[in-house]
């Protein structure tokens, strides 16, 4: 009989699902850029691009994911370095988008980006390597590692296509609440508390450890 790979749990699959809306829909590089498109091109010639960043980050996570499941097999204790070290650091950034200041448009592009520039610049897009490997380290199960890989992908790419829907379509009244002061805070006060909640498994996991 052939053993049954276990998926992820609905104790994960929550906790991955709030990681990627919270990653997926705080101001960086990619919502910036989405905004900006969407301001000066539309949404129908902006679809290219979001898509472009949407299915780019999805492989960027199998194909990362991947690698470091190899990886991971063969030195267990690099995984749970990697874990502890990754929520760590997610950490970090939930602290710099607490204190992050207002968002300012950088330049115009004369035309929007294309589906293969989107996608190329994931790989050079520090937030997308910080997604990754929080995705790959924190809410992985190392059994069935590779199986649980492709539902983290999905799950991945199916909240970020509407996250990311978001700064093209509303990009100009998000924009404008946004550079109130008041409204920056709050707004980047609450993404930093729902990035933190999301790394609760990991607290489970220290505190089972404390016991």
């Amino acid at each position: 009989m052939t053993d049954t790979i276990p998926l992820l749990s609905a104790s994960l699959l929550g906790p991955l699902a709030l990681f990627s809306l919270v990653s997926s829909i705080t101001p960086g590089p990619n919502n910036i850029m989405l905004a900006s498109s969407g301001l000066n091109f539309g949404f129908r010639r902006t679809l290219p691009h979001m898509l472009g960043v949407n299915i780019g980050f999805s492989l960027m996570i199998l194909l990362v994911g991947a690698g470091l499941g190899a990886v991971f097999h063969s030195v267990p204790l690099l995984y749970t370095l990697l874990k502890y070290g990754g929520a760590a650091y997610l950490l970090y950034l939930a602290w710099k988008i607490a204190t992050a200041g207002q968002i300012r448009e950088d330049g115009r592009r004369a035309r929007p980006f294309t589906f293969l520039q989107a996608a190329a610049f994931q790989w050079i897009n520090p937030k997308a390597w910080v997604m990754v490997v929080g995705v790959a380290a924190t809410y992985i199960p190392e059994s069935g590692f590779f199986m649980n890989l492709l539902v983290a992908t999905v799950v991945c790419g199916i909240v970020n296509l509407p996250s990311i829907g978001v700064w093209v379509t509303f990009g100009t009244a998000l924009r404008r609440v946004l550079h109130r002061p008041g409204a920056v805070r709050a707004f980047n006060l609450t993404m930093a508390a729902l990035l933190v909640l999301s790394l609760y498994p990991i607290a489970q996991d220290v505190a089972g450890l404390l016991r």
